[in-house]
């Protein structure tokens, strides 16, 4: 089998790979909610950035969700605050995550 179901998607493990243009068009909201209409195709730039990082890092082609809902979060709505998040996402997801529930504790 050459990986191409009958539609012609490219399948990898049994999982459709999703590409860069979806995973930004399905986050689109998300980041304007956050960083308002101005900002989030900035922010929307720098998650791309996060994904070759983490690719680069750990051979995935994104971080997970939870790990971008956990950066969006720590962020606080602010592109320096992102930059930031995406860092510790990448070099250290866990603490992301332990920085992000703690967040959610608080609210």
């Amino acid at each position: 089998m050459d990986g191409h179901g009958e539609t012609g998607c490219r399948w990898h493990n049994g999982v459709m790979a999703v590409g860069r243009a979806a995973r930004r068009e399905k986050r689109w909201e998300h980041a304007v909610a956050l960083f308002g209409d101005e900002l989030a195709p900035t922010a929307l730039d720098l998650l791309e950035l996060t994904e070759l990082a983490w690719h680069d890092c750990y051979g995935e082609v994104s971080p997970p969700d939870a790990t971008i809902e956990d950066m969006l979060l720590v962020s606080a709505g602010n592109i320096e605050g992102l930059i930031q998040a995406a860092l510790l996402g990448v070099t250290d997801w866990r603490d992301l995550r332990l920085a992000a529930d703690k967040l959610r504790r608080s609210s």
